[in-house]
C-alpha cells in the first residue's frame, strides 16, 4: 500500500508524525478488529459465552480508553454469530471509541441531557453515546443521506434503546431548534486518509483538492449546526483524516470565527495519543497514529460554546399532537413491558410506539422541526384487542422478562436468522421469543402444526 506522497509531504511538520513508521505500518497489511459490548444486553460475566459460542474462541484485550471496548485477536465471522444480530455488541474501530473518554471528561452524564449525533450512520458513535447517557436523556441520531439512514435505524433498533430518535435531515434544518442541545457530536465527512489501512480504495479517491473541499464542507456543516447548541454547551468534532486543513485548521476556525473555547482532556501516557495545538488559537486536538497505538487514523477535539446572560429557554412551537392510544389499548400493551407506567404511547399508521414519558415534550419538538425515521420502540399493531408484536419490541431493553421464550442452539438460531423454516420442541403456544444464550433474537408464532418465523425479511442472513 503506497500512501500518497502529497499527504506525506503535508504531514512533515505535524506533531507526532514519524514518516518511516507511518509508511511501514501502512505497508504491513495488519488489521485491527475491535468490538464494544452492549452492557444493557450482555454483562462482563457473559463474556466467556460470547467468546466460546459467538467469536470462535478469539482472545479479547481491553481497549484502554473504553470501558466496554475490546480488541479481537482475529476477525471472526460476525455474520455467523447470532449474538451480533441480537445487538450484544457493535463492531467499532478502536480509535473512534475515544469519544467515550471525551464525553466523560466534558459532560455531566448523570444529568438529563439532549444530545445530537449529527453525522451518525452507520451508528457506532450513536450506540456508544446511548450507552453513556442516563435514562432521562434523549439522543437524536441524524443522518443526512437517505440511503444511509436505514442502516442507522437498524443498528439503533438492534441496540435496543428506547430514548433515541433517528432523523434524516440536513444540518441547517436543526436551526429550527435554537439553543436546544446540551451536546452536539459532529463526526464530519472527510477525505478519509485515516482509513487507508481498512479501505485501500480510499487512497485512489484521496487528493489535495478533495481535502480542500472537505474542509469547506466541514465549516459549512459546523456553521449550520452551532445555532442549535445551547450557550455553554459542548461541541465534539472528529474526522478520520490526518490533514491539518480538516483538523487543526477547523479548530482554529471554531475558536476564532465562532468564538468557541477549546477543551483540554486528560490523557494517559501509555495510550500514545498525540495532543496537538492548532497554530493560530492554540486549540487542543488529539491525533491517533496507527504506528503508535492499536487503532486507525483519527482526530478529535472538544469545545465549549460561550455562556450567555440570556437564560431564555427554548419555547416549543409544536401545536399538533400524535394520535394516542385509548385506555383500553394501553391495557393491551402494558403487560408486554417491564414498566408500562413509565411510557407514553402513540400510533403511527396503526403501529404503536412507546417512548419514556419524560421525553414526551422533546418528541413533540423534534416532530415539529425535523423528519423522523424512527422514534422510541415500535411495539406492534393492535388487532381485536390483541397486540401483534413487532421485531423492535423483541430486541428492545423494555420488553417484559416473563414473555414466553424458546432457547435454541446456534444452528437453529442461524436458520431462524436466515428466515428459514425451523422446528422446535416446545409446549409453548402462540407468540414466543427465540433466544440464543438467553439473548432475544426475534419472534416466532407456534401453531399446532408449524412454527411461523417472523424475523424481518430485510434483515435476514443471505449467505449459507
Amino acid at each position: 500500500m503506497k500512501v500518497p506522497q502529497a499527504l506525506i509531504d503535508s504531514l512533515q511538520n505535524v506533531k507526532g508524525f514519524d514518516e518511516e513508521a507511518f509508511e511501514k505500518v501502512h505497508q504491513s497489511g495488519k488489521q485491527n478488529t475491535s468490538i464494544r459490548l452492549n452492557t444493557a444486553k450482555i454483562s462482563e460475566s457473559q463474556l466467556s459465552a460470547l467468546i466460546d459460542t459467538g467469536l470462535q474462541k478469539v482472545v479479547l484485550t481491553q481497549v484502554p480508553w473504553s470501558a466496554s471496548g475490546y480488541y479481537l485477536s482475529a476477525r471472526p465471522s460476525f455474520t455467523g454469530d447470532p449474538l451480533f444480530h441480537g445487538g450484544a455488541y457493535y463492531v467499532q474501530e478502536a480509535s473512534s471509541m475515544f469519544l467515550e473518554e471525551v464525553i466523560r471528561q466534558s459532560t455531566e452524564l448523570s444529568q438529563p441531557l439532549k444530545v445530537l449525533d449529527l453525522c451518525a450512520a452507520p451508528g457506532g458513535k450513536s450506540t456508544l453515546i446511548q450507552s453513556l447517557i442516563s435514562d432521562k436523556s434523549l439522543l437524536v441520531s441524524n443522518e443526512v443521506i437517505k440511503t444511509r439512514v436505514t442502516i442507522l435505524a437498524e443498528n439503533i433498533t438492534k441496540w435496543g434503546a428506547v430514548n433515541v430518535i433517528v432523523t434524516n435531515n440536513d444540518p441547517k434544518d436543526f436551526q429550527r431548534l435554537p439553543k436546544y442541545f446540551d451536546l452536539v457530536v459532529v463526526d464530519a465527512p472527510c477525505s478519509g486518509s485515516g482509513l487507508f489501512r481498512k479501505d485501500p480504495k480510499a487512497i485512489e479517491e484521496w487528493s489535495e483538492q478533495n481535502v480542500e473541499l472537505c474542509s469547506q464542507r466541514q465549516q459549512r456543516i459546523l456553521a449550520d449546526i452551532l445555532p442549535s447548541l445551547k450557550d455553554g454547551g459542548i461541541l465534539i468534532y472528529s474526522t478520520c483524516s490526518y490533514s491539518t486543513k480538516e483538523d487543526e485548521a477547523i479548530c482554529d476556525w471554531l475558536v476564532k470565527d465562532q468564538q468557541l473555547s477549546t477543551i483540554q482532556y486528560q490523557l494517559k501516557v501509555e495510550w500514545n495519543i498525540v495532543e496537538t495545538n492548532s497554530p493560530e488559537s492554540n486549540a487542543f486536538g488529539h491525533r491517533f497514529y496507527p504506528d503508535q497505538l492499536r487503532g486507525e487514523g483519527f482526530f478529535i477535539a472538544g469545545f465549549r460554546k460561550p455562556a450567555s446572560e440570556d437564560t431564555t429557554a427554548y419555547e416549543s412551537k409544536s401545536k399538533g399532537k400524535s394520535e394516542r392510544l385509548s385506555p383500553k389499548e394501553i391495557e393491551v400493551v402494558k403487560p408486554w413491558l417491564k414498566n408500562g407506567v413509565d411510557f407514553f404511547f402513540i400510533k403511527q399508521q396503526e403501529e404503536v410506539i412507546a417512548m419514556p414519558i419524560h421525553l414526551e415534550r422533546y418528541l413533540a419538538d423534534i416532530q415539529w422541526a425535523l423528519y423522523i425515521k424512527k422514534a422510541g420502540v415500535k411495539l406492534g399493531t393492535i388487532i381485536r384487542n390483541e397486540l401483534i408484536p413487532d421485531h423492535e419490541l423483541a430486541i428492545s431493553s423494555i420488553i417484559q422478562t416473563n414473555i414466553p421464550a424458546i432457547e435454541v442452539d446456534k444452528e437453529t438460531a442461524l436458520n431462524y436468522l436466515r428466515r428459514n423454516e425451523i422446528k422446535l420442541e416446545t409446549e409453548i403456544k402462540g407468540w414466543a421469543l427465540i433466544t440464543y444464550e438467553l439473548l432475544p433474537l426475534g419472534w416466532v408464532k407456534v401453531l399446532p402444526n408449524r412454527v411461523n418465523n417472523y424475523y424481518p425479511k430485510e434483515w435476514r442472513i443471505l449467505n449459507k
